[in-house]
Formats: C-alpha cells, sequence, structure tokens
C-alpha cells in the first residue's frame, strides 16, 4: 500500500508487451491465428510490432528474434512469469477456451474470484492468461482476497452470461 504522503505514478493499465522469442514471424503467426492480432510494422523479421483488432491501441505485443538457439530461463528463474489479456465477456472467454484447446495452447484454467482465467504458452514458452474481469458489485468477499479456485467455465456461463444476466452489466439477482 502507499502511503498517503507517498507520490505514485498513476498507472491507467497495460499498454503493450515485448516479447523475446526464438523467431518473430513464427509467434507472430501464432498470435495472428490465435488471437487475430494483426501486423502493425515488421523490422526485417527481427522485430514484428502487433495489435488487437478490437483495441485502439497502436501496438499491444512485440516480439523480438533472438535466434532459434537461445536458452529459455528455466520456469521459476528471475523474470516474466506471464502476461494477461482481458476479453470484454465471459462468452469470450468460453471461446477463447476452445480456440487455445484447438491451437494446442491450453494449459489450465482458474477462479479467482474477482477474475475468471485461461492459461496457454505460445510456441517459445511465453505463457500468458486470458481473463475475463466479473463485475466489481460481484466481487463480494473476494474484494479483499487473493484466491485461486478450480474454474467451472459452465457455471460461470450460467451465473455471468447473456442468459444470466437482467440487463447489460448487472448480474441476475436471487
Amino acid at each position: 500500500m502507499n502511503d498517503v504522503n507517498t507520490r505514485a505514478i498513476p498507472v491507467a493499465g497495460l499498454n503493450h508487451a515485448v516479447l523475446f522469442v526464438g523467431d518473430a514471424s513464427r509467434a507472430a503467426e501464432f498470435y495472428g491465428r490465435v488471437f487475430s492480432f494483426e501486423v502493425v510494422d515488421e523490422l526485417g523479421g527481427q522485430a514484428i510490432f502487433m495489435r488487437s483488432p478490437i483495441g485502439d491501441n497502436h501496438h499491444d505485443l512485440g516480439l523480438f528474434s533472438v535466434g532459434e538457439g537461445a536458452p529459455r530461463a528455466p520456469r521459476g528463474s528471475v523474470g516474466l512469469y506471464h502476461l494477461a489479456w482481458e476479453v470484454p465477456t465471459i462468452e469470450d472467454l468460453a471461446d477463447a477456451a476452445d480456440i487455445l484447446r484447438e491451437a494446442g495452447a491450453l494449459g489450465g484454467a482458474s477462479d479467482h474470484g474477482v477474475s475468471k482465467s485461461l492459461y496457454g504458452a505460445d510456441p517459445e514458452g511465453n505463457e500468458f492468461e486470458i481473463m475475463w474481469r466479473v463485475p466489481r458489485e460481484a466481487w463480494g468477499v473476494y474484494e479483499r482476497q487473493a484466491v485461486i479456485k478450480p474454474l467451472d467455465l459452465q457455471a460461470e456461463l450460467s451465473r455471468f452470461g447473456r442468459a444470466g444476466r437482467t440487463g447489460i452489466g448487472s448480474p441476475t439477482v436471487g
């Protein structure tokens, strides 16, 4: 927690991520196929910048080639663990589960109370999370808790999906 007298940088969110990969073109193919990211610019195959077609960001992902022989950091070593990409609806998360499964990239799923998450890895072994944020008014006891529970995606679709809502943005009460 920040002390009231301490100045802090007012971060609004993650703007983009940059990854070192063995082959930027191969990684870009994966992110294009699985996420529909489009190439913004390509610098001779050494660096590729991509963006989501539904966002308004210049680029969401930068991929920098370091060569096929570059060693991967062992799991659990100091460094980036994963990136989290947010989807707009719980239905999008369910679709993402199918897409990741078909791509052979789905590694797991978790219920964090305030969010519902899928986990995967790109062909380079970079881990990522696809998450849907639960409406804040439905956080309840999870407002001040960090939990990791098994995700029951069908139950969450019933609870928060279009059929389970009384109106846009408001979960069904009762």
